[in-house]
């Protein structure tokens, strides 16, 4: 019975040191955003392979989530004789809900564990430390530069999943259901107010900085070689997913409260 606490306690404890030793590096980064050098270069060449290199894989998230959500919309609205107005259903729920989440969700499949990888690899082979003999802070270097791109990335891919989302279940309203362009779209933009545009873009921020420092504290913590590499890789995209699902709840619910 000692044996059973003791190890549970050692088990707290390991977790709360990690959180204490996350949370530290997130206000380092965060911080190095503020302090020369900028690095301006490596910022832009993370924002290039956040961004452009995840467009493919939201448009096809955006677009098969608002085929989806139209002919299921549709299915609920038929008995109230309310499908004209299925563009509503589906510009609400994408804003506020599904368009952040689904594309953070992608991002943090691809760009997370690419992170988590990458930083990974430079642990165990040792170029990290090869940039402290330098004299060159890597947190700076190699976390706060993708800590900008993604907070400037993943918004921006947010947006475009909600305009795709919309976009696909246009077509399938006005080709599947007969809906007619110019009705589909008043009722789409009728249902959004400013405050929708605004946590709209807040929850992709949060989930932005979440992909990033998950990754980034999984591959800078990496230990046992190669083995460790691909560890460090499944938890930060593990992870990285439900805190973005359980930060979602919470903001959601923060909103709610909030009256917004």
């Amino acid at each position: 019975m000692d044996l059973a606490v003791t190890r549970i306690e050692d088990t707290l404890k390991g977790y709360a040191a990690a959180v204490q030793d996350f949370a530290q590096l997130c206000v380092i980064a965060a911080a190095g955003a503020f302090r020369r050098p900028w690095y301006v270069q490596e910022t832009i060449y993370h924002m290039n392979r956040i961004g452009v290199g995840s467009i493919f894989i939201v448009v096809l998230t955006g677009i098969f989530t608002g085929m989806v959500l139209t002919l299921q919309g549709a299915i609920q609205l038929e008995p109230y004789g309310a499908v004209p107005y299925v563009s509503k259903l589906v510009s609400a729920s994408v804003v506020r809900e599904l368009g952040p989440v689904l594309a953070a969700l992608m991002i943090a499949g691809r760009v997370g564990s690419g992170i988590a990888s990458e930083l990974a690899t430079m642990q165990v082979t040792e170029q990290i430390d090869a940039l402290r003999a330098e004299g060159t802070d890597p947190i700076k270097k190699l976390i706060t530069t993708r800590l900008i791109a993604s907070l400037v990335m993943v918004p921006v891919l947010t947006v475009i999943t909600d305009g795709i989302a919309m976009m696909g279940g246009y077509l399938i309203a006005h080709f599947s259901l007969s809906i007619d362009t110019f009705f589909y779209w008043t009722w789409a933009f009728a249902a959004l107010g400013p405050m929708d545009l605004v946590y709209g873009l807040l929850k992709p921020l949060v989930f932005g900085f979440i992909v990033c420092m998950v990754g980034c504290y999984a591959g800078i913590t990496t230990s046992g070689g190669t083995v460790g590499v691909g560890h460090s890789t499944t938890h930060a995209m593990v992870t990285s997913s439900i805190l973005i699902l359980v930060s979602d709840f919470f903001m959601t619910k923060l909103f709610i409260y909030w009256g917004w």
